[in-house]
């Protein structure tokens, strides 16, 4: 089963949650056991797993990424200005798969899904959500 979960960004940087968005996706598919395997569509997004109760957690990643990749200094800036965007969104990477487990994402208690935005904000980002029941 393959669902597109989409979602608006509402800043440059930040990380949305969409844990209850996939969990849904995952109820609905009636799938007991297998995989859910996430991708972020867009050269400037990612997917992260981190925990979920403390928000501090989401600042700190963000402020950890632009320490380390800081923007205006890289040559595609040249072009749109986003040049960090891109190394971040390569940085982190754009997909995860995570096990169903008995109906359930296999996420620990602390454990949520966060999508990246590195260049919002937007009116539209696109996960693709495939869940693979296992044989």
């Amino acid at each position: 089963m393959r669902r597109l979960i989409e979602f608006p960004t509402h800043h440059r940087e930040e990380l949305v949650d969409i844990t209850e968005d996939v969990k849904r996706a995952v109820k609905e598919s009636g799938i007991d056991n297998g995989l859910a395997a996430l991708y972020a569509q867009g050269a400037t997004a990612a997917l992260m797993i981190q925990e979920g109760w403390d928000a501090s957690v989401r600042t700190d990643v963000i402020h950890c990424l632009q320490e380390l990749i800081p923007r205006g200094v890289w040559l595609h800036d040249r072009q749109d200005g986003n040049g960090d965007a891109h190394l971040k969104a390569g940085f982190i990477g754009p997909s995860e798969t995570i096990p169903i487990i008995e109906g359930e994402l296999g996420l620990s208690t602390w454990q949520n899904i966060f999508f990246c935005e590195f260049d919002g904000p937007r009116k539209k980002r696109t996960l693709i959500c495939t869940l693979i029941r296992d044989p």
